[in-house]
């Protein structure tokens, strides 16, 4: 049995289960249906399911390929350094709630790392176009 094979099988199983769980969850009487727990393991186990096969996958085509190999490392590579820029110019600074709690400092650095690196990202992909956007014209 080869993989597509087996992927075909594990989709129909978990497609029934599915299935089975919703239609206990639409004739329960109870308000939650009695079966959100289950369906929550069931939604984790596709999830890894799905992360496996795209890892597989994704790692076989690299192997393939050692031309491109190099190039998913020197984009992975840019992506890190955007995020460690992002880092260094991140604002850390405590941030108190309205009820009274407080954003701890890391978490706050984090945040702000987060959107730095969306800004410089947001930035490069503009320019990006406009960039494009005029080389096409001038040609």
């Amino acid at each position: 049995m080869n993989l597509n094979k087996l992927a075909r099988l594990v989709v129909m199983v978990l497609s029934v289960l599915a299935i089975v769980f919703l239609a206990t969850i639409m004739m329960s009487d109870a308000k939650d249906g009695g079966m959100i727990t289950p369906i929550i393991y069931v939604a984790y186990v596709m999830l890894i399911i799905a992360i496996v096969f795209v890892a597989y996958y994704m790692i076989k085509g690299l192997m393939a390929k050692k031309g491109d190999l190099k190039k998913t490392f020197i984009s992975i590579g840019a992506f890190l350094g955007v995020f460690v820029i992002a880092f260094v110019f991140a604002d850390g600074t405590a941030v108190p709630l309205k009820d009274g709690g407080e954003v701890s400092a890391f978490a706050s650095k984090m945040v702000s790392t987060g959107l730095n690196a969306f800004y410089i990202l947001a930035l490069v992909a503009i320019l990006l176009m406009f960039f494009t956007g005029y080389t096409r014209i001038k040609k």
